[in-house]
C-alpha cells in the first residue's frame, strides 16, 4: 500500500480515454446500452484493461452540475473497476433528467458495461 491507497483502486491515465480519436473510435462502433441514469457506448480495445471516457453535455446543467456528474462517474468506475469485463473502451454520459447518486451510478456502470460486452461478443459471432 502506498500512501494509504490500495493499488487496485487507483485510476491512472492508462484507464482513461483522453484523445478525441479514441472517443471517435468508440462512437463509430455504435454499440449502445442505457438505463435510467447513464448512456454507455463501447468497443473492444484489444487490451486487457477496460478504459473509460466521460462526456457530459451542457444540456445536463451548469458547470457545477456537469463537474459533479464527472466526479461521480469517475469515482463509480474507480471503485467498481474490478467488476468490469476486461478489454473494453467505454464512453459514458448521463441521461437527461437523471439524478446524480453514487450508488445508482456504480450499479449502472457495471450492468451497462456487462451488457456492452455481451453485445460485442454476439456481434463477433
Amino acid at each position: 500500500m502506498e500512501g494509504g491507497i490500495k493499488k487496485s483502486f487507483r485510476f491512472p491515465k492508462s484507464k482513461r480515454l483522453r484523445k478525441a480519436a479514441e472517443f471517435a473510435r468508440v462512437y463509430a462502433g455504435k454499440v449502445f446500452a442505457a438505463d435510467d441514469f447513464l448512456v454507455m457506448q463501447g468497443l473492444d480495445n484489444d487490451g486487457r484493461e477496460t478504459r473509460i471516457g466521460i462526456s457530459v453535455s451542457k444540456k445536463v446543467g451548469n458547470a457545477v452540475v456537469r463537474n459533479r456528474w464527472k466526479r461521480l462517474i469517475r469515482e463509480g468506475f474507480r471503485m467498481q473497476q474490478a467488476r468490469f469485463p476486461g478489454g473494453l473502451d467505454l464512453v459514458v454520459r448521463p441521461r437527461k433528467g437523471a439524478c446524480a447518486e453514487l450508488a445508482a451510478i456504480e450499479a449502472s456502470l457495471v450492468s451497462l458495461a456487462r451488457r456492452i460486452s455481451r453485445k460485442l461478443k454476439r456481434k463477433e459471432a
